[in-house]
């Protein structure tokens, strides 16, 4: 037993920057949102999730190509080489952050939560009231070990246990998916686009596309490239590693959604609660669905917490120098002001599975920057030299930017409906 962790621990450490950036994507976001559209309209939004993750490939593509053919990063490389690049970098670096720090606060309350209804359900004497503070304080706790962890600079063998633990929960969902699979009709009928019925179908749209196609990992993909040494020799690894990471997000995605619709939407039951998720994994799990489920949960949403708080120094270093720099007065300011911000949601007390669905929504308006200034600098002949893309891929990129626009329109016409 020791020797087989031993072993998946070596496999995470050894793995491709697409699996990791795969951690970075599939979170608590992913989940929520997969499992509440599962159980509310079934298999109907299949479609969206396969065309994200489509354009997931081929964005992860992009960037990885400027980062093998360059060795330079992402918002260094847009600040040196494009006109107004310094301008360009700052409005991305904060709609970035901005948006991050929104999910950030989503997801601990979302983690919070569910640590909360835990308790109430193995302490019967917990009054109603004492729920705000429970979740208010979980989540002080979490943001704060957060912030020591990274600042002691620890985090890295906690996140491949982190990792191993999110892996078993998003194992447990595909197996309940084959155990109570929807017809094989209703599946195939899923992948034919069609918006169903229902308040929410556009705001589950927009936060499909923003869980999926998550800006943070194109942008900081260069920069993980970086690290690791890949250079132009590695271009076949590169794609290869771009095509894993895309199609195990849609594999893990639907897996979930899929699951949700067979357990939950084919009995009616609707999610209102975070514990109402572990009905997903009841039939693998049994009596330790709910054990699973919160460990998992945890995981999925530590594995997230980390990565988000460094987000601001870790694009800050970007531009400076395209470098990562951690220990620095400024990284120690920066990873707080995120735990701070992080505590928003909670400190409102606002519905977990709403606010979850809601953050993942904004996180699609910075998108279509995220494209266009990638597809300016592949076609700028001084940067990459004769590794500019093809028409085909050029093509593949357009449409890519024109579905960032349309679900960026409909994220802020399904906004403002549910505000």
């Amino acid at each position: 037993m020791k020797q087989l962790l031993k072993n998946i621990v070596h496999w995470i450490a050894l793995v491709g920057p697409g699996l990791f950036c795969l951690g970075f994507t599939i979170g608590t976001g992913s989940v929520t949102s997969m499992v509440k559209s599962g159980s509310t309209y079934g298999t109907a939004l299949l479609w969206v999730l396969a065309i994200s993750a489509f354009f997931t490939w081929v964005m992860t593509e992009a960037y990885g190509r400027f980062g093998i053919a360059t060795s330079d990063t992402a918002i260094h490389g847009i600040k040196n080489h494009l006109k107004g690049g310094r301008a360009w970098a700052v409005i991305l670096i904060c709609g970035l952050v901005v948006s991050q720090w929104i999910s950030l606060s989503s997801i601990l309350n979302i983690t919070s939560n569910a640590v909360s209804e835990v308790l109430y359900l193995c302490i019967p004497g917990l009054t109603e009231g004492a729920g705000y503070w429970i979740v208010l304080a979980t989540a002080i706790i979490i943001a704060l070990l957060v912030w020591i962890t990274l600042n002691r600079g620890s985090y890295s063998s906690f996140e491949k246990i982190l990792s191993v633990l999110v892996s078993l929960m998003g194992l447990a969902f595909i197996i309940s998916m084959f155990i109570e699979l929807p017809t094989p009709g209703s599946i195939v009928r899923g992948f034919v686009p069609s918006v169903p019925e229902g308040p929410d179908a556009r705001l589950f749209i927009a936060a499909f596309v923003g869980t999926t196609m998550s800006s943070p990992t194109f942008v900081i993909r260069p920069m993980i490239l970086k690290s690791k040494g890949w250079g132009p020799g590695d271009a076949r690894l590169q794609r290869r590693d771009a095509v894993v990471s895309a199609s195990l997000t849609f594999i893990i995605s639907a897996s979930i959604m899929i699951g949700a619709a067979g357990v939950l939407f084919s009995r009616g039951i609707q999610v209102d609660k975070v514990l109402d998720m572990i009905y997903v994994l009841e039939p693998v799990a049994g009596r330790f669905a709910v054990a699973l489920f919160v460990v998992g949960l945890l995981s999925a949403g530590l594995s997230s917490i980390f990565p988000i708080m460094m987000l601001a120094p870790e694009l800050i270093s970007d531009y400076r120098d395209g470098q990562m720099q951690t220990g620095t007065p400024l990284f120690k300011v920066l990873t707080a002001l995120a735990a701070l911000a992080g505590l928003t949601i909670p400190i409102l007390g606002t519905n977990p599975i709403i606010t979850q669905i809601a953050s993942q929504v904004t996180l699609v308006f910075v998108l279509p920057l995220v494209i266009l200034l990638m597809i300016i600098l592949l076609h700028k002949r001084s940067v990459m030299g004769e590794r500019r893309p093809g028409a085909v891929f050029t093509i593949l990129m357009c449409l890519a930017f024109a579905f960032a626009c349309v679900v960026s329109y409909t994220g802020v016409v399904a906004l403002g409906k549910l505000l």
